[in-house]
């Protein structure tokens, strides 16, 4: 009986090849997926120069000074890059990791990296690849890029390790993976990870670490701030939601631990430049508080993924510094997340819920538990 062409048809979902691969083509490899986890950046080195490059590039985003450009950088070249990098310096000297020779933000986004590669190995096998990169300084974002393509990376989501949407932090980090994009002749898919300010696992983790950080204490806070990285009240107006996801951020981790308002408060830190912010200060309500009465203090910043110079030096020895002085007695910083089980495996969560459809479980997800019910 004659062949038809029914016959010949491919089966369902077999892909043919119409020509032969000629002798010199790239040898193809398994197509994988990519996660690149995303900070804001550090600088190479506390002495002036390292410094000043890595001021440069971060004080020259438009995402994060809007000024006139042109007036802007006269006043970056010709005032601020003359005396802030050696203050900055002396500061990120105080938290510097002096036994790997980096910056602790860039130790822990590192370690985080590392812990997330091993928890979606666990959940999808070998075929999620993941890397990381930073917004300013190394690991450049778009070297992890390619990084990630040279294995075989054909689809790749870029999570951002910000809980709270700001267009000086998410957006700019996004921006900085697209324009690595535009200079590359064949692109892999992208997804982009959205803010967590408000989710179950995020807000439990969180809540979990004050609480095991209060166990280790024998004293009880009269009050906990949570100390978040101020923007311009302008950016508010101009319709950026961080101050809602911080807000709403703040709510949940108070409800979740079952504080009054009057003792778990919000605040702003790391104000820069001569216009208003987002209020109340962190620093200015240290002081007061002290002054008010308040002995015992506890302060903790989740909206940092990682404990970085804003953490470990303007809240833990700055703000240390400010309510001892001004009369309080017992103070306490409450480290962020870093790389504890409790990151990684909320960071590997919301990972894997923006691969859905790019692949499929090859073992059963990690089950994070009761404790990751939903709150708020």
């Amino acid at each position: 009986m004659a062949e038809t062409l029914a016959d010949k048809a491919p089966a369902k979902g077999k892909i043919i090849y119409q020509t032969e691969f000629p002798n010199d083509h790239p040898k193809r490899r398994q197509e994988k997926i990519g996660v690149l986890v995303l900070n804001l950046g550090t600088p190479e080195g506390t002495s002036y120069w390292p410094m000043r490059r890595y001021l440069k590039e971060f004080l020259s985003d438009r995402r994060v000074i809007d000024y006139n450009p042109i007036l802007w950088q006269i006043i970056l070249n010709g005032i601020i890059l003359m005396r802030r990098p050696k203050k900055s310096g002396e500061a990120y000297h105080e938290i510097w990791n002096h036994e790997k020779g980096e910056s602790p933000l860039k130790t822990i986004t590192r370690e985080q990296a590392e812990g997330v590669q091993q928890a979606l190995r666990e959940r999808h096998g070998e075929n999620v690849i993941v890397d990381w990169g930073m917004r300013y300084g190394y690991p450049r974002t778009e070297d992890a890029i390619h990084r990630l393509q040279e294995q075989g990376c054909t689809r790749i989501l870029f999570f951002a390790l910000y809980p709270q949407y700001a267009a000086a932090t998410t957006a700019t980090a996004y921006d900085k993976a697209f324009q690595a994009l535009m200079k590359m002749r064949w692109q892999p898919a992208i997804r982009t990870a959205p803010a967590y300010h408000d989710e179950p696992v995020y807000i439990r983790a969180v809540a979990d670490s004050i609480r095991a950080h209060l166990d280790t204490l024998d004293w009880e806070p009269e009050v906990i701030l949570t100390s978040f990285h101020g923007i311009p009240k302008r950016y508010h107006r101009l319709g950026d939601p961080y101050h809602c996801h911080c807000a709403k951020t703040s709510r949940l981790i108070r409800d979740e631990l079952g504080w009054s308002p009057e003792r778990f408060k919000l605040t702003f830190q790391s104000r820069f430049g001569p216009e208003e912010w987002l209020q109340p200060y962190t620093d200015e309500t240290i002081e007061a508080l002290a002054k008010q009465g308040v002995k015992k203090l506890a302060i903790v910043a989740p909206g940092f993924s990682a404990d970085c110079l804003e953490t470990l030096e303007e809240l833990d020895m700055q703000g240390r510094e400010s309510f001892e002085s001004n009369g309080g007695e017992k103070f306490s910083y409450i480290p962020c997340l870093n790389a504890s089980q409790d990151s990684v495996e909320m960071i590997a969560e919301l990972a894997s819920r923006e691969l859905d459809g790019w692949l499929e479980s090859e073992v059963p997800a990690v089950q994070l538990g009761k404790r990751f019910a939903s709150v708020g």
